[in-house]
């Protein structure tokens, strides 16, 4: 069993957080502790010019609603909601947070994940710790 779990939550419709969560409640048994990360993209600016004044506080909010509820359901679960680049952020969270493992919703790559890569891919290949990646 692991003592501390991440688990990244996307919202997009392809992405299987409810298996992720049910891995990661199996993994951590009884003692260990499930905390569900959100890694909110940075917005390029040329874009956020056109977006209302609040879109930013207000889709925070949301989004940490939402995790606070999920986390509820967790024995010693907890929710984070970070920004920056998915990848990158996650792995980096997980070293400074003392993670020993993630379990991470990937999907079917499509040709954009040849070229960029998934998240899952970057998680997988750069991560210091155990990674169960649920499709």
């Amino acid at each position: 069993m692991y003592n501390h779990i991440l688990v990244p939550i996307s919202f997009d419709d392809d992405r299987d957080a409810a298996g992720a969560i049910d891995v990661a409640r199996a993994l951590a048994g009884a003692e260990g502790r499930i905390t569900l990360l959100h890694v909110m993209e940075e917005i390029p600016g040329y874009a956020i010019s056109y977006m209302p004044p609040a879109y930013l506080t207000e889709t925070r909010q949301a989004i940490e609603a939402e995790l606070a509820t999920l986390a509820a359901d967790l024995p010693k679960g907890t929710a984070k909601v970070i920004q920056g680049h998915s990848g990158r952020s996650i792995v980096e969270y997980a070293d400074a947070e003392g993670v020993d493992c993630i379990v991470i919703a990937g999907h079917r790559p499509g040709m954009q994940d040849l070229l960029l890569g998934s998240t899952a891919t970057q998680v997988v290949r750069h991560a210091t710790c155990a990674v169960h990646v649920i499709r």
